[in-house]
């Protein structure tokens, strides 16, 4: 029997979206909405936090504040993080569901958990009127986790606890050491560092790889194995336990950990 009673999961680049490209193109957009050139690297790099988080930390990028204040001709505001907000969920959703595909082996795993009788549970960065374009698309793959706690659900959004804690509400699940927190990013290691969980990073399937499956195929070991130590060192130094390549290493990570 194993001693974890749950595992919650992110959803872009950890179980759906492999490589984590949904946000991306639409965080560019919505900033040349406002005259304000942004990269992708740029949209990447906050990855994981609550998206009105995620677009304040870029705002807050000094080549992107001085272009603000040369544009609009003062340092941007939280009012100006309001604003591009509003413009980038409403693209959000629209584009969300062309990357919503489930990551290779994650049915098998959400199996092996179901067969331990442990339960599911999920957090996202994705607000909840993104995620209710997303959960059709999930289930019909046979992807539906036991909870669902989106950014603009919970107070305070990743790096912060709040929403492993409504996990634990929603689970009926505890004590904290006894639930798995699966994520490809740095604020969602952190949220489960930060609610006392056990963590687990992926690093090839989500964003600090940053690649498709086909692109990840085509580079050879020494190039892939690069790319994973570099991932691998980044979620270590944002607290994961322990780091994987995708979802579909979890059941066998979890036969040696228990």
């Amino acid at each position: 029997m194993s001693k974890f009673k749950a595992v919650v999961f992110d959803w872009a680049g950890t179980m759906i979206d492999f490589g984590s490209f949904a946000p991306m193109g639409v965080f560019v957009k919505a900033f040349a909405q406002f005259d304000i050139e942004v990269t992708i690297a740029d949209a990447r790099k906050p990855m994981g936090a609550s998206k009105w988080d995620h677009i304040n930390a870029m705002m807050n990028e000094p080549h992107i504040a001085a272009q603000w204040r040369d544009k609009h001709g003062a340092a941007p505001s939280s009012a100006d993080v309001d604003r591009v907000y509003e413009v980038f969920v409403p693209m959000n959703e629209e584009v969300v569901t062309d990357f919503a595909t489930l990551v290779p082996g994650a049915l098998e795993t959400v199996d092996y958990l179901r067969g331990k009788g442990i339960r599911i549970g999920s957090t996202t960065g994705y607000t909840r009127s993104i995620m209710e374009r997303v959960l059709p698309i999930a289930a019909r793959q046979g992807y539906a986790p036991d909870n669902l706690v989106c950014a603009d659900d919970v107070a305070e959004g990743r790096p912060g606890p709040l929403g492993m804690y409504k996990c634990f509400v929603d689970l009926a699940v505890y004590p904290p050491q006894a639930v798995l927190k699966v994520d490809d990013t740095v604020p969602g290691i952190g949220e489960g560092v930060a609610a006392g969980c056990v963590t687990v990073g992926l690093a090839l399937s989500g964003n600090e790889a940053g690649m498709t499956p086909e692109e990840l195929a085509a580079l050879d070991d020494a190039a892939r194995d690069e790319l994973r130590q570099r991932a691998t060192r980044i979620l270590k130094d944002a607290g994961a336990d322990h780091v994987i390549d995708t979802v579909a290493d979890l059941p066998a990570l979890m036969e040696r950990i228990g």
